[in-house]
């Protein structure tokens, strides 16, 4: 079992920057790979970027040259630097991780909310 635990959040103006942190605790050996997805009000979930263990990253096109997704394997801790924010940007954004011993778990934060004013 894996949890997960997002901090870093707040409220921000437009053009501002947000570091998110998610920090895995328990049977993190078994993380394949972890990600970011956000979820605004009345939107479906989408990916916003993903690591693998060997730090190959992937962002959707809506955040690619302003958000950069890293880890710190030390730590157990992932991270989403976010610059140039935008109003669009707004969601609560949600920390996930799959199991590479058991296919198709995947762990899931609590999540944590964005704020991106005009």
């Amino acid at each position: 079992q894996v949890h997960l635990v997002e901090s870093g959040g707040g409220l921000v103006q437009a053009g501002g920057s947000l570091r998110l942190s998610c920090a895995a605790s328990g049977s993190t050996s078994s993380i394949a790979n972890m990600g970011w997805y956000r979820q605004a009000p009345g939107k479906q979930r989408e990916q916003v970027a993903s690591i693998t263990r060997g730090s190959w990253t992937n962002y959707a096109d809506s955040v690619k040259g302003r958000f950069t997704i890293s880890g710190d394997n030390a730590k157990n801790t992932v991270y989403l630097q976010m610059n140039s924010l935008k109003p669009e940007d707004t969601a609560v954004y949600y920390c996930n991780a799959d199991d590479r011993y058991d296919l198709g778990t995947v762990y899931w934060g609590q999540g944590t909310q964005v704020t991106v004013s005009s």
